[in-house]
């Protein structure tokens, strides 16, 4: 009995479970936090916060949290080695000095310590999310605190998307002169609503697939007026963000949120691109029976030849255990293909775009929504099927993503932007650019252990690809490995 009663008592443990909720509640890992930071109830943009230098220059979520924020960045910066040795070397040139640049991607810990890198090589920087889901709300903080003009939180409305966005791109006696975007987002919206704003921009940067394919569309009809840098065809993107970032991070995002064994599951992945790729490696190594729903055939012989079974989503949307998409595409997964799903069937979405999976088929009557965790939703039928339905985004908004492959693209983005701007006049076109064989090169050389003896001082061949010496002009090199 003595033993017993060291335990707590019905009202204790009451206290405790509430406690264990808070706890979740402020965890700043916002990837890791099962409770949901948007379910305060005062929206960020009714409260009235500043940092500690005095300026109210930015909308997060609670500035108080940037101290805790701060420590994930400075973590992030211990595997992100290459960007911190291109801040060292290039902050004494300011490469960026003058350039205003308007961002617009998931702001993580690892972006953070992009835009920080921008800002040290000159750069002013205003920044918004390109995702609602996948903000860290403590890194957000952090850099408000820090002096970014930053608007962006997690579980942000439509609404709220677009007036960060705005937030960013209308200020009084501030104009950008580049973009660095993530999904085409924010281009658009200064072509739709201030278009006299690319009088001044000098470059467009854009990384994920779904911003790039909507810049060649611009380009194809004439209406492209700035050159744009595609980073994301860029091997050292394409060949390692995208392919082994969601090679690690499909697996963590579905353990977090659903617990689920791969083991014997069946899976279908729609999409082998490099994103697809990196999912079916990383289901199949674990034992799950995977197959594949492609429309190019190049990539479906590529399927094939891995071991995959290549199917029409149709043909196997009644056994299959969990659907992934990851295509850039548009309603990928229909509402006939939810009313076909067997019961418990997870559905999530590792592709940019939150429009693969029809969602908006789901907001009917006669189906019930149930949130069980945060980004974790069961989307209950009449006859009581459920079908789990993931945050729009899974490997950012359940997971956290590797940090050292991140290095690899921000490091790619920030030579980007720093060719681009330093770029004389006529070097490139109102065309849509792919990075020169040589940077790609250099930015992979900096990653790697061996080349740590090259990592001391600049080549002037290296200097030169920095962007800090501006002699011989960048030729467009469309090239693939």
């Amino acid at each position: 009995m003595q033993e017993f009663t060291k335990f707590p008592t019905k009202t204790g443990r009451r206290s405790l479970s509430r406690s264990i909720s808070q706890s979740s509640t402020d965890s700043y890992s916002s990837a890791a936090s099962y409770t949901d930071s948007s379910d305060d109830e005062v929206s960020p943009r009714e409260k009235q916060q500043t940092n500690s230098k005095g300026s109210s220059n930015f909308c997060v979520k609670n500035i108080k949290q940037a101290e805790f924020g701060r420590r994930e960045i400075e973590i992030a910066e211990q595997d992100m080695s290459a960007l911190i040795s291109l801040r060292k070397r290039a902050q004494g040139e300011k490469p960026l000095a003058g350039a205003k640049i308007v961002g617009c991607t998931h702001i993580t810990a690892q972006t953070a310590v992009l835009i920080e890198t921008l800002c040290a090589l000159g750069a002013q920087c205003r920044w918004s999310a390109c995702n609602i889901y996948s903000t860290q709300n403590e890194v957000a903080a952090a850099l408000a605190e820090a002096g970014v003009a930053v608007f962006a939180w997690k579980g942000e409305s439509e609404d709220d998307f677009w007036w960060c966005i705005d937030r960013c791109v209308n200020v009084d006696g501030w104009q950008a002169n580049m973009i660095l975007d993530d999904g085409g987002d924010l281009t658009h919206w200064v072509y739709k609503k201030y278009p006299s704003v690319f009088k001044k921009i000098r470059g467009i940067v854009e990384e994920s697939v779904t911003g790039v394919h909507r810049l060649y569309q611009l380009s194809k009809a004439g209406k492209l007026c700035v050159p744009a840098m595609n980073v994301n065809d860029s091997v050292t993107k394409q060949k390692f963000d995208n392919l082994y970032c969601c090679r690690e991070s499909i697996l963590d995002g579905l353990k977090r949120t659903t617990d689920v064994m791969f083991g014997g599951k069946q899976v279908v992945v729609c999409g082998y691109g490099e994103v697809g790729k990196g999912c079916c490696a990383a289901l199949k190594a674990l034992g799950a029976i995977v197959y594949v729903t492609e429309i190019d055939p190049i990539c479906a012989l590529q399927a094939c030849m891995d071991g995959f079974r290549v199917v029409k989503l149709s043909e196997v949307i009644r056994q299959v255990d969990v659907v992934i998409t990851c295509t850039g595409n548009k309603n990928v997964v229909t509402r006939e293909h939810l009313d076909r799903m067997k019961n418990s069937c997870i559905v999530c979405n590792m592709g940019h775009s939150n429009t693969e999976i029809d969602v908006t088929s789901l907001r009917m009557p006669e189906l019930t929504w149930e949130r069980v965790r945060s980004q974790v939703d069961h989307v209950i039928w009449p006859d009581g099927k459920r079908v789990v339905l993931l945050a729009e985004l899974l490997n950012l908004s359940c997971s956290t993503v590797p940090t050292f492959v991140l290095s690899i693209t921000a490091t790619t983005q920030a030579l980007a932007l720093i060719e681009l701007y330093n770029a004389p006049e006529g070097r490139y076109k109102q065309d849509v650019y792919l990075l020169p064989k040589k940077m790609d090169e250099y930015v992979a050389s900096l990653h790697l252990p061996s080349f740590d003896a090259h990592l001391t001082e600049l080549t002037d061949d290296q200097a030169k690809y920095l962007g800090l010496n501006k002699n011989g002009p960048f030729k467009p090199n469309y090239y693939r490995y």
